[in-house]
């Protein structure tokens, strides 16, 4: 029988280790400006590039590990540097996960290494679900492909909204529906290649948080996307709706839509996230707590201050753990019988907006100032209960999952 152990190999460690130090070189300097200029920082996803981070090549190897730890020990060394930052080096991942999720093997070989370019040409892709009255209830989405059967065309019509590199993507992976009769049940996504005509970027968001992550509408005008731009293919979408429509007639089981499968499958990886920004302000109030004085020593001495802190790094690693269970499930091709996924996102986002307020409170007056970190990782830390479904959408599949029973 093997051994039980959470510990990281020697392959993992070499790899934790490299991208801990970029973060720390690279991200961290470059924070602060990039936070200010509400910017994709270019430059630093360039840099990212030339070392090999953002690449095809490194995010499949983090995907295969046999553990199921290489993504989610990426995501919170990362995040671990900067949230806003890291979102736009890892925010084409949503999209290739969209096609590896949904799409045919001819379609992940053609259209993946699209989303990346390389080092001197980088490009980034977009994943485009939420709508302006879409967000968590997918079944009200208004975007329609319709299909030109006589061209072998799909006409998309829409506007799409929150799209994390909306607009300036070289790639767009849309979701639109096809049968509006089936609800989400009758969803599917499409890739719309570079420079398709009729798609173009609606309004950029100011943001709370993470702003070197561009955010923006995308609007789609009568874009035609050829037949084969079809994730999956017209044969298997077919299938998926005839028998949608079987299940809808006899009462039967539900069919996951293209959506829910892109996010339940990245939900470990941003709880992740969560956990590296966490991490990272709970380092910034440690380190405060043993050199600030007050009243002739170190305010760590307090116990106010000391089980604040004894709280923080207590919830950060029962965070990482429960992203790890669900990553190592994932990939073990386990099933989430309790909605682990959604447990691992709801926890560790939960933290890390708890985590980043104690940091502030900690810091006092400085904590609220600009000048230290924990006041941009708690702004930061917001979205991590909202995107790829809040938490109250995080509770609701928990309670669905456990009890079996429609609660609403």
């Amino acid at each position: 029988m093997a051994e039980f152990t959470l510990d990281l190999n020697d392959d993992q460690k070499q790899v934790r280790d490299w991208l801990h130090g970029f973060a720390a070189d690279v991200i961290r300097p470059a924070a602060s400006e990039w936070d200010e200029r509400e910017e994709t920082p270019w430059p630093v996803i360039q840099e990212a590039a030339k070392v090999g981070i953002y690449s095809l090549d490194f995010y499949a190897q983090q995907f295969f590990d046999p553990t199921g730890l290489g993504i989610p020990m990426a995501m919170e060394e990362l995040f671990w540097g900067d949230a806003g930052i890291a979102l736009s080096i890892v925010g084409t991942g949503l999209a290739a996960v969209g096609v590896l999720a949904n799409g045919t093997e001819e379609q992940i070989g053609t259209w993946i290494p699209q989303m990346y370019g390389d080092a001197n040409d980088v490009k980034v892709a977009a994943f485009c679900s939420s709508e302006p009255d879409a967000g968590s209830d997918v079944a009200s989405m208004r975007t329609r492909a319709v299909y030109d059967e006589a061209k072998d065309d799909w006409v998309l019509n829409g506007t799409k909204t929150w799209a994390t590199n909306g607009g300036i993507a070289n790639v767009h992976v849309v979701v639109a529906v096809v049968d509006a009769d089936l609800g989400s049940k009758g969803h599917a996504s499409f890739i719309v290649p570079p420079a398709t005509p009729g798609l173009s970027q609606g309004q950029k968001f100011k943001k709370h948080g993470i702003r070197a992550s561009h955010t923006a509408e995308v609007v789609l005008e009568d874009v035609r996307v050829p037949g084969h731009c079809l994730l999956g293919g017209k044969e298997k979408l077919d299938e998926r709706l005839a028998r949608a429509r079987e299940r809808a007639k006899s009462g039967g089981e539900r069919v996951k839509n293209a959506a829910m499968a892109t996010f339940e499958a990245s939900r470990p990886a941003v709880g992740a996230m969560a956990v590296g920004t966490a991490r990272a302000a709970y380092e910034v109030a440690l380190d405060y707590a043993k050199t600030r004085s007050q009243f002739g020593r170190p305010i760590i001495d307090n116990q106010g201050i000391a089980f604040q802190l004894a709280d923080m790094r207590t919830q950060i690693d029962a965070a990482r753990l429960l992203v790890w269970r669900a990553s190592w499930m994932a990939t073990t091709g386990k099933p989430f019988t309790s909605a682990e996924g959604s447990m691992s996102k709801l926890y560790a986002s939960e933290t890390a907006k708890k985590v980043t307020a104690q940091a502030i409170q900690i810091l006092g007056g400085n904590g609220f100032t600009r000048e230290y970190p924990v006041e941009r990782m708690h702004r930061d830390a917001a979205i991590y209960t909202i995107f790829e479904g809040t938490s109250e959408i995080q509770r609701l599949v928990i309670a669905r999952t456990l009890s079996g029973m429609p609660i609403r």
